[in-house]
């Protein structure tokens, strides 16, 4: 366990000294062309909970900085900035001093490298500068590697660390657990008193879940996550969607978008910048019948509430 948190550490040293670095460069261009007169009204105070940005150990398209730089020119009020591997936090507090007025979020990822569901990584996280460490995922991509269940069961671990989640007001989000361990989570951290939780990505590829367990999870006090990138076919990421816009635009009405959060995670190489991918979802799903009102609930007021942002 030790070990894991010294990783953790070296980790955050390397990403203050990298992004401090990026400070100072410029942008690449990336949003310099968004012009107050072109910003797309979905996008005005919108966030996006689910953005993945460099540095990393995976490779993405833009960094932390040139993502929000991008955003806010677009009149987007926030992002929370995620990674499978580390945390986040150190990140969102310098994204902030570079890009003012810009709500940047961080949180960590519970995986093998931060020693699996840590209670000690989450604590540490939530201690980082400026308190801007909001989002703990339990385990994602090392999900088949670090269980948060046996034989029906949360592990005691994973009990623990939604008691950290509680202490801090920090928000749960069931990472890539199956929709049936996803149940679990929301159900303990209900019971655990928690204020803020969330089923990531709810229809994706890997872990959907039905609309009864959407609807049930929505119950127990949890936001239900629906992503663009999961929505749509992607031949540089060789994705095929499992759920039409169709079928996302009967989620929201069957689940009530009062307990939805639409984010784009995306930032893979290849495809659109994440702020292209909420003015696309919002499109989109006004194609399929969904009001503005609705839209403003998931894109903007509802991970406000998240965050204790004051909802505008």
């Amino acid at each position: 366990m030790m070990r894991a948190e010294t990783r953790l550490r070296v980790m955050s040293r390397t990403v203050l000294a990298v992004l401090v670095s990026f400070g100072v460069l410029a942008s690449r261009g990336i949003g310099q062309s968004q012009g107050a007169a072109n910003r797309n009204p979905a996008l005005l105070g919108a966030i996006d909970f689910h953005v993945h940005e460099l540095p990393d150990s995976e490779n993405w398209r833009i960094d932390a900085i040139e993502m929000a730089r991008d955003a806010v020119s677009r009149g987007m009020r926030g992002a929370v900035l995620k990674s499978h591997y580390h945390s986040t936090a150190e990140a969102a507090y310098l994204v902030r001093k570079v890009v003012p007025g810009f709500e940047a979020f961080g949180g960590i990822g519970l995986s093998r490298a931060t020693g699996g569901v840590n209670p000690a990584a989450v604590e540490d996280m939530a201690r980082v500068t400026g308190g801007y460490g909001k989002v703990v995922w339990m385990p994602t991509s090392d999900s088949s590697r670090v269980p948060v269940s046996r034989n029906g069961e949360l592990l005691p671990e994973v009990r623990e660390t939604i008691g950290v989640i509680g202490k801090y007001n920090l928000v749960l989000e069931t990472g890539h657990s199956s929709a049936e361990e996803g149940l679990l989570l929301v159900r303990e951290g209900r019971r655990q008193g928690l204020k803020h939780m969330v089923v990531t990505h709810a229809m994706s590829l890997a872990t959907p879940m039905s609309l009864s367990q959407m609807q049930a999870a929505a119950k127990e006090g949890a936001f239900i996550e629906i992503v663009y990138v999961h929505s749509l076919t992607i031949p540089e990421l060789k994705r095929t969607p499992r759920f039409s816009m169709a079928d996302v635009a009967d989620a929201v009405r069957k689940v009530g978008a009062a307990s939805i959060v639409l984010s784009t995670d995306m930032g893979q190489v290849g495809i659109m910048l994440p702020p292209d991918g909420m003015a696309g979802f919002a499109a989109a799903l006004k194609a399929q019948g969904i009001s503005d009102r609705e839209l403003d609930l998931m894109m903007k007021q509802n991970p406000a509430r998240l965050l204790d942002l004051p909802v505008q």
